[in-house]
């Protein structure tokens, strides 16, 4: 009988043991899918970015951003430790010329072949939206998305994974139109958008801004991302009446559209251009194309300081971005505005990790971009980088700036704006 009863107690510790070991796999399996990306040394973080095609100027995003890696990994941190608490960051970035199908297909390499921690940066509105489904499913953050689109801070309960960094266009849109409401009330507008979802929210937001005022939109004309050419567009804006312009285009539609409207003679009292192309280098080659007096005095937003303003050259964190860039970026002109946007938004990735933990995980990440709340040094003085379990848009706060085209750059004037 005693033989019995060690028999049964002997199978007992035998099955017992089984299941703690099977626990323990599972366990060690889960710990492993949760860190991917991860190691003792190192953070892999990837993107995908337009450094050729229509969109290239964006390719500057990427670079700055690998400028402010680059740095990080050489410096030591509070703990002591270089890199992000002793891990060195992997920068993995990848060129879709613009083109979704390209964004979808690389975004899949990212994660199943590269195996990153995070997709962060990624530019682009359609093509973010492209992978926001892949990548929810896959419970892969989507982090701080070069994009204002709205969607990113309103849509986080159906696609939690997925976040976004700057002011949004519809906020952005609606300060255009109150400052036009304000300031020229019996304005004709004629606003110039690209028809897709960048553009509608842009446009969402001027209508919004200038609510009982909207009657004051005279034409409302769109372009293709495609398009090579906007003439019959903005002939037909000319022959509006319009005196005021509001531009809701990506850089190179920008400086094309600037053009265009000069060679049909027509010259609006105001023209207002949306943030993402109010950029020193688009400016310049408008100047090139139409003249300097056709673009100075034309009125924009910024929530990130200026590094060619006269204003900041004594600006220690301008300062610092000038050095670092010269440093980790050779060659790269640091007056380029979207290098300067890469490294700020780097910035915050970086804090981002910090937040998530000594040993991080993607849902402890995902987790942090909930907690966001501090101050980067590279945007303008009141704008803080900020978050909650219900707001998701870090950046709200805008100022409304003036192009100088004697000085080549812009000024702030007016309050600080908050979008939401």
């Amino acid at each position: 009988m005693r033989r019995s009863f060690l028999l049964v107690l002997a199978l007992v510790f035998a099955a017992a043991a089984a299941t703690l070991h099977s626990a323990s796999a599972t366990t060690q399996a889960t710990a492993q899918a949760s860190t991917t990306g991860i190691t003792r040394t190192t953070i892999k973080l990837g993107g995908t970015f337009p450094l050729s095609g229509p969109a290239a100027v964006y390719g500057s995003i990427a670079k700055g951003m690998a400028a402010y890696y680059s740095y990080v990994n050489a410096r030591k941190g509070k703990d002591g430790k270089r890199g992000v608490g002793g891990r060195q960051i992997i920068w993995k970035f990848y060129d879709d010329a613009y083109n979704p199908a390209q964004t979808v297909q690389l975004t899949n390499k990212l994660v199943l072949e590269d195996k990153v921690f995070a997709v962060v940066g990624s530019v682009g509105t359609e093509h973010n939206l492209a992978v926001r489904p892949f990548l929810n499913q896959r419970k892969v953050p989507q982090t701080l998305v070069s994009t204002g689109a709205s969607y990113w801070g309103t849509q986080y309960k159906k696609w939690p994974w997925t976040g976004g960094w700057q002011p949004d266009y519809v906020s952005e849109g609606r300060v255009y139109g109150k400052w036009i409401a304000k300031n020229a009330p019996t304005a004709k507008i004629a606003i110039f958008y690209q028809n897709d979802d960048y553009g509608k929210d842009y446009l969402r937001g001027v209508e919004s801004g200038l609510g009982s005022k909207k009657s004051l939109i005279v034409s409302k004309e769109s372009y293709e991302v495609t398009d090579t050419s906007y003439a019959s567009q903005i002939a037909h804006q000319k022959l509006s009446g319009a005196d005021t312009w509001v531009l809701l285009t990506t850089p190179t539609p920008t400086v094309r559209a600037i053009s265009t409207a000069k060679a049909l003679a027509w010259k609006p009292n105001s023209i207002v251009i949306n943030s993402v192309a109010a950029v020193d280098s688009v400016m310049l080659a408008a100047e090139q194309r139409a003249g300097a007096a056709y673009v100075d005095g034309d009125i924009s937003t910024a929530y990130l300081k200026y590094p060619t303003n006269p204003k900041y050259t004594n600006d220690v964190a301008v300062k610092r971005y000038m050095r670092l860039m010269a440093k980790y970026a050779p060659g790269a002109d640091p007056k380029n505005l979207f290098y300067y946007y890469g490294f700020a938004k780097a910035y915050d990735s970086v804090k981002l990790l910090y937040l998530a933990g000594k040993n991080p995980t993607r849902a402890s990440y995902q987790r942090a971009t909930r907690r966001m709340n501090w101050v980067n040094s590279f945007e303008i003085k009141g704008v803080v980088t900020k978050t909650s379990a219900t707001d998701r848009f870090p950046l709200d706060q805008v100022k409304l700036i003036r192009y100088s085209s004697t000085t080549h750059t812009w000024s702030e004037f007016g309050p600080l704006y908050k979008g939401r």
